[in-house]
């Protein structure tokens, strides 16, 4: 529980440091904005053709009768619009993260000279940057795509699939998005993408608290846009307490503990 508060601590700490600065917080729009056109075309269409996705793929309620027929495949409907949000969500701040490398990178930059200073990072050409992101990207959200499709099966049970497994998935949604925002910063610290699921496993309480409230904000139209520069500051601070700075220091989630969380350092085991 305390690392629920201490995540999200980070994430305030994030929007007051965009909220401070100005010029900053607007540089980190412009990728966001490009990232919000492409998505808002496809969410459209998804809701536009989620009925015939639904009659598609239910052909055997072809001959039920009222209301049956119409209460399957209306939670057909609703499962595959929360799941292409959810998806959205994911997929908003990888792609976003993928079309502004060169913006966040200044960005986070920026935060750690502001917070005492960082590691230099590697020194790759941006060609190399994009590719490794890519890379990363892919690794992460086929990781989420095997937990969102548990989950949508999961949504067809009586009772749990509408409270329990909505719940579940908002925190699992966070957990991703969080490794997908810290990527900057870790990517500075050249730590793998695994070591950092890694990390971030052993402290899902702080990668939950982070993400899990921007998932929710992130559904509010426009607020994705809005709050991403403030989201990649957090991350960053987030990351400089988690990871030690120094190039030949382990990243060692059961070493690192947020500042004033009071945690005795011990990796929490988890299926992630």
């Amino acid at each position: 529980m305390r690392d629920l508060v201490v995540g999200l601590g980070y994430l305030g700490r994030g929007v007051r440091w965009a909220g401070r600065h100005g010029r900053w917080w607007g540089f980190g729009l412009i990728p966001a904005l490009i990232a919000l056109v492409l998505y808002a075309g496809a969410l459209v269409a998804l809701v536009l053709g989620a009925g015939d996705l639904a009659a598609w793929a239910t052909p055997f309620a072809d001959g039920w009768g009222s209301p049956w027929q119409g209460l399957l495949r209306g939670v057909f409907v609703a499962l595959l619009l929360a799941g292409g949000l959810t998806l959205s969500v994911l997929t908003f701040t990888a792609v976003t993260l993928l079309i502004g490398d060169p913006f966040y990178e200044s960005l986070a930059e920026q935060v750690e000279e502001s917070e005492g200073g960082g590691p230099a990072g590697p020194d790759r050409p941006l060609w190399r940057e994009i590719a490794v992101g890519l890379r990363d990207m892919v690794h992460v959200l086929l990781r989420a795509a095997g937990f969102g499709v548990l989950l949508f099966l999961l949504g067809f049970l009586p009772f749990v699939g509408q409270t329990v497994v909505p719940a579940i998935g908002f925190c699992v949604s966070g957990f991703f998005l969080t490794v997908e925002l810290t990527t900057v910063a870790m990517q500075r610290r050249e730590v793998p993408v695994r070591e950092r699921l890694r990390m971030l496993r052993g402290r899902p309480g702080l990668a939950i608290g982070f993400g899990t409230p921007l998932v929710l904000l992130f559904l509010i139209p426009l607020a994705s846009v809005v709050l991403m520069p403030g989201a990649v500051a957090g991350a960053t601070l987030l990351v400089r307490d988690l990871v030690p700075a120094g190039p030949d220091a382990a990243p060692d989630a059961s070493a690192a503990a947020g500042p004033g969380d009071g945690s005795d350092g011990r990796a929490v085991p988890t299926a992630w």
